[in-house]
């Protein structure tokens, strides 16, 4: 019995698991730099360059879902996986992590869900 792939199907999984996957070490990487923020240890430059790169990390993110036609692939992905990482995290029971990713997890899940009117669903202004 020969199995059938379908290979474009098979490049926009395996793409849309890639950004998935780059989108969940982006949210950990910002819960990170709030903790840095709120904790005082950067400057104000510092802060500032660090919003711009999130930024720009968002649109490039969306560009790349957007000229693929994969936004509802990684919707899919991300919705499997963040039940994962926020199972393992409540497991795990880090102190403040909990809290801060159950805000971030109720932001992205607005985020997917509101229209996207300006043709980008990027963060602008964290």
């Amino acid at each position: 019995m020969a199995i059938n792939i379908d290979e474009k199907n098979l490049k926009h999984g395996l793409l849309g698991l890639v950004l998935a996957l780059i989108e969940i070490i982006r949210d950990a990487l910002r819960l990170q730099a709030m903790r840095r923020v709120e904790g005082g240890s950067l400057t104000e430059e510092e802060v500032e360059r660090l919003g711009n790169a999130f930024i720009e990390l968002d649109k490039a993110i969306e560009q790349i879902k957007r000229e693929q036609g994969i936004s509802e692939a990684v919707a899919n992905v991300r919705d499997g996986l963040d039940d994962l990482v926020d199972e393992a995290l409540r497991t795990l029971v880090i102190p403040g992590v909990t809290e801060a990713v159950d805000r971030e997890a109720s932001h992205e899940s607005e985020k997917r869900r509101e229209p996207d009117l300006c043709g980008s669903n990027a963060a602008v202004g964290r």
